[in-house]
């Protein structure tokens, strides 16, 4: 038989890209996954697009009936073309008679040769390229034995072999026990799972565990299942992502800032924005964002903790006009919600916003709304290692910012990820003349030398404004300083507007 192509596409945003472009033609593959994990999506697309093609398609379904499949067809918006054949391989009316019932589970009348008669029978009717059968459960309950279960496979491994037929085959892992027997015939297993979180929606991901003669990309990839199918976010592996760009130093539109900074962020860099809560994070990152913008890049940001409508009022305080950015088509700003948004999709969205929109300043605000979204640790510094990673070597400047615990005094992060960074800008609270003061220092810069001093500073609608070193105290940035010697303050401003 002749192929259009090598690889049968599934029909799956993200999918092709972790299995090397498709499924191979003439082989068998499992699917497989607990009720509910989006089997039956997937197979759907998957002889969506074969039709799209011009390919027959056939749908062998053993649990549900034609008309429950074409509702689920519907609540996605689809319609099924004429190339696409559902068969319903149902027991005979006869069965449903009173005087002939026996069970309502047709598994145990209908003998398992007669299931695969009609199976091949229907097959030499359609003669599809693209197969589906749904599910091997029905046919598990009809072998009653594990011998004869993979025997019946093997033999529909064969006959579809032959006839150059690609097969997905369905199993929602209903069995008693771990049944492996499909995944030593199959020539490709795909597996898909469902996680609850203890609040928030569902969490789902699926793993290639086999592929045979054929790259894939290994680990959990994070999917969904919305309306219009099934969308897989494929594990970010930065290496896969290197591009040349003009590594030169960005300066920012203070020059006391840039001092303190060494000249400015690096492009294709990170900082991180490390402070309490109320020193100005937000604000601060946004006049790079402004200036970026002003300069003639574009800019995206992710904002976890803040309503935007209230971050948009705070801004323009400060004449800051970000909704001006966002419809001049500069600025790309988007409400993140920490308990319904998986890392895979949120590291998808950034790509989008880097790849598609061209977005060169990157801020993420907060790592700790990322955090509630990935509350294992080591699995949040691995995501964020792959992304900072990423977003570098498409030469993006990234800010993040991170809440410290606690306003004076010692103070914890909920993840530190200070190693990650290539620049770190520490904000502190301290007390002096009866008033609450800010303090800024920049305590590492990978990309070359920086100003080591501490110094107060101001956010207003002229921008930063920075004082002085405060030569006359010590312990600043512990939040508990002490007047070391007498010295100038910055005067205060009114009205405050630095407030996160």
């Amino acid at each position: 038989m002749t192929y259009k192509s090598e690889k049968a596409a599934t029909g799956v945003e993200g999918l092709d890209a972790i299995i090397g472009g498709g499924l191979t033609r003439g082989r068998v593959f499992l699917l497989e996954g607990d009720p509910g994990t989006g089997k039956t999506t997937i197979a759907t697309q998957f002889l969506r697009d074969g039709a799209e093609k011009g390919e027959r398609c056939l749908y062998i379904t053993l649990s549900e009936t034609e008309e429950e499949l074409r509702d689920s067809v519907a609540s996605h918006g689809w319609t099924l073309p004429g190339e696409v054949v559902i068969f319903e391989l149902i027991p005979p009316e006869s069965l449903l008679d009173e005087e002939q019932q026996q069970s309502l589970l047709y598994s145990s009348d209908l003998e398992l040769g007669e299931t695969t008669r009609r199976i091949f029978e229907v097959y030499e009717q359609v003669q599809p390229l693209r197969v589906v059968l749904d599910s091997l459960s029905e046919i598990r309950l009809l072998a009653q034995s594990s011998l004869r279960y993979r025997r019946q496979i093997l033999a529909l491994k064969h006959y579809f072999a032959r006839q150059g037929a690609t097969v997905l085959l369905l199993d929602d892992l209903t069995s008693e026990a771990a049944d492996k027997t499909v995944h030593s015939v199959a020539h490709g297993v795909i597996r898909l799972e469902e996680m609850s979180p203890d609040y928030g929606g569902e969490r789902r991901r699926m793993r290639v565990l086999k592929y045979r003669g054929q790259r894939y990309r290994g680990g959990y990839h994070d999917f969904i299942i919305a309306t219009g199918g099934v969308r897989v976010f494929p594990r970010l592996v930065s290496l896969d992502h290197k591009t040349t760009f003009d590594r030169s130093v960005v300066p920012t539109d203070s020059e006391q800032l840039n001092a303190l900074l060494g000249g400015g962020f690096d492009q294709g860099s990170s900082a991180l924005i490390l402070g309490p809560a109320g020193t100005g994070k937000s604000l601060f990152v946004l006049s790079f964002v402004q200036s970026a913008i002003e300069r003639g890049g574009k800019a995206a940001m992710f904002v976890f903790d803040e309503e935007l409508g209230l971050l948009f009022t705070r801004a323009k305080a400060l004449a800051i006009d970000l909704q001006a950015m966002v419809d001049a088509g500069s600025l790309v700003i988007e409400q993140v919600d920490a308990a319904e948004l998986s890392p895979g999709e949120f590291s998808e969205r950034v790509r989008r916003c880097v790849e598609k929109y061209g977005a060169r300043t990157v801020v993420i605000d907060s790592l700790n709304g990322y955090h509630a979204a990935m509350p294992q640790e080591s699995a949040l510094i691995l995501h964020m290692h792959e992304l900072l990673q990423y977003l570098n070597r498409q030469g993006a400047t990234t800010f993040l910012t991170v809440a410290q615990h606690g306003l004076v005094g010692d103070m914890k992060s909920p993840v530190d990820v200070t190693y990650l960074a290539d620049t770190v800008v520490l904000l502190r609270y301290f007390e002096a003349a009866g008033r609450v003061r800010r303090a800024i220092s920049v305590v590492k810069k990978r990309t070359g030398a920086h100003e080591d001093t501490i110094r107060e500073f101001t956010i207003g609608t002229d921008g930063i404004t920075l004082g002085k070193p405060l030569v006359q105290f010590q312990g600043v940035l512990r939040g508990v300083p002490s007047l070391a010697s007498s010295g100038d303050m910055m005067e205060p401003r009114r009205p405050t507007l630095s407030r996160e």
